[in-house]
């Protein structure tokens, strides 16, 4: 069997994601004992400018942040990249070329799983960013998948959820706001809901979801393990 291969785990963004992931990570490896598990090296640096904002052209640039992390995780000696933000990958496949690091990117990860399920329509619950950025709808519609976006004010109730889990919990009207635009998205033709901000899976209660829910983290988490892993 292969040596495994060290991992870094761009985090912060945010701390409970990168919490939710790493746990995820636990779950998804097949190890039998602590020296079974994938060893990895996480990077947790909450200072990284918001990376919406930035995208839409509001808020400081991120990529000085997210290059010193990519260097830090480097210089550890670790080979593969995972990166528990959405919105982050607008900028981290770069600078992981940069760095010759090989990512595992969450956007292609959650593509192929819905390409693999021969899902026609999915509906993205994700930041502002996310969606103008385009992340999501051209990875899907490569492999032939149509994205369900919200609508204006759908996509105000996901940032207020999103926020709400950043400074410290979703509350009950948070839940059942994502619920009510996961149904929107649902009734438009989204055969999935892709909770593609690591963010909306701590807030969305799935039981009030008709269609089935994807978790990219967790999507990130097997894959991040089965390369590890070998």
């Amino acid at each position: 069997m292969s040596e495994p291969r060290l991992v870094g785990v761009l985090g912060g963004m945010g701390p409970a994601a990168t919490v939710d992931f790493y746990g995820k990570l636990v779950e998804e490896t097949a190890a039998t004992c602590d020296q079974g598990h994938v060893p990895i090296v996480i990077w947790g640096d909450p200072r990284v400018p918001d990376r919406s904002l930035s995208l839409l052209g509001g808020g400081e640039d991120p990529t000085p942040y997210l290059r010193r992390g990519i260097e830090a995780l480097k210089r550890a000696g670790c080979e593969v990249l995972a990166v528990p933000c959405n919105t982050a990958h607008a900028f981290v496949p770069r600078l992981a070329d940069e760095a010759g690091l090989e990512l595992v990117s969450i956007i292609e990860v959650t593509a192929d799983a819905l390409a693999a399920d021969g899902v026609g329509a999915a509906g993205v619950l994700a930041t502002t960013g996310t969606l103008r950025a385009g992340l999501y709808a051209d990875a899907l519609r490569r492999r032939g998948v149509e994205i369900v976006e919200p609508d204006a004010p759908g996509q105000r109730q996901v940032m207020a959820a999103i926020g709400a889990v950043k400074s410290g919990g979703a509350r009950p009207a948070h839940r059942r706001a994502l619920a009510e635009v996961s149904r929107s998205l649902a009734d438009r033709g989204a055969e999935r809901i892709v909770t593609a901000c690591t963010e909306i899976v701590l807030a969305l209660d799935v039981s009030r979801v008709p269609v089935p829910v994807l978790d990219p983290a967790r999507l990130l988490a097997r894959r991040v393990a089965d390369v590890a892993l070998g």
